[in-house]
């Protein structure tokens, strides 16, 4: 009888195992989407000092795209009447199958939409929100997509950040159910903990976790906001980057750090601003110094 039990135990365990569906690849950022204020002059900063290729909105026809390749873009939509101060309406991963995607939240008990959406560009997505109450997408970008985009001043965004109040919460989600790995994390200081990078699971681009929000209850200004919630774009040289934008008068009435710098991960950034003061940083790909705090412990991503 103790043969017969243990051999329905392991029989049953194999056949959850087997119903239970695998998660498809999340294999690197697809895009953070914001709010503008004024149209006008967040077309020019994305299409000129950017230098994306704007796009119609699939997803949303109030909305536009500005992309920097076939996979990856800013998405910006008109700003609700009550947006308060934050500009970011959510951020987004690309998968290699969405609805694949969807079916294995559900399975592990996240709340998921009935279906995936689909473009008439022939991209699947859905949405959900983290346990913080972010709003996520997970896009399936249409085959073969391709973006002509010669004048970006990079084509691979390598990771977005946004404000997150509790580590621990978070990688319940990210690290727990979607498999992100650790890459880097750091401080202003030494000893407090002010960035956690992660890694998507099929890939090298990372979400960061923005913790350092001031003290608990107090309230940050759209410009606080726009720091922590951003984009990165990579660049094989921050220098070279700043100087084309400032040799093509790129730079002319952008808010933007005076010169290039190295960042506490030891790699050089530029950091700029669009007119609602959501914050791009341009990051090179590779440090060229000994980062603080922690040592990388992951592959950096490429251009």
């Amino acid at each position: 009888m103790f043969f017969v039990a243990l051999l329905l135990l392991i029989s049953g365990a194999a056949a959850t195992a087997q119903s239970s569906p695998a998660r498809p690849k999340i294999t690197g950022v697809s895009h953070l989407a914001v709010y503008t204020s004024n149209p006008a002059a967040t077309e020019h900063y994305y299409t000129v000092t950017i230098g994306a290729v704007k796009q119609a909105d699939p997803e949303n026809p109030k909305g536009v795209r500005y992309a920097l390749s076939g996979t990856q873009f800013v998405e910006v939509l008109p700003l609700p009447a009550d947006a308060g101060a934050n500009r970011m309406d959510h951020a987004a991963f690309n998968t290699s199958d969405a609805e694949a995607m969807r079916k294995y939240l559900a399975a592990k008990g996240w709340q998921v939409p009935a279906g995936v959406k689909k473009g008439a560009d022939g991209s699947r997505w859905f949405e959900i929100k983290d346990p913080e109450g972010n709003r996520i997408q997970f896009v399936q970008p249409p085959a073969n997509a391709k973006v002509d985009a010669p004048k970006a001043i990079g084509h691979h965004i390598i990771h977005v950040g946004f404000v997150v109040h509790n580590r621990e919460k978070e990688d319940t989600f990210y690290r727990g159910l979607l498999g992100f790995n650790p890459y880097w994390w750091g401080g202003m200081k030494d000893d407090k903990v002010d960035w956690v990078s992660q890694q998507v699971p099929d890939g090298h681009d990372w979400l960061e976790y923005m913790l350092n929000t001031g003290p608990p209850g107090s309230t940050m200004s759209q410009h606080q906001l726009g720091v922590l919630d951003h984009v990165a774009i990579g660049e094989k040289s921050v220098d070279e980057a700043r100087n084309t934008l400032m040799s093509q008068n790129r730079l002319e009435g952008v808010q933007c750090d005076k010169s290039a710098k190295i960042g506490k991960d030891g790699k050089g950034q530029f950091n700029l601003y669009d007119p609602d003061e959501i914050r791009a940083e341009l990051m090179n790909f590779h440090a060229t110094e000994k980062p603080c705090c922690s040592p990388f412990t992951a592959e950096d991503p490429a251009e």
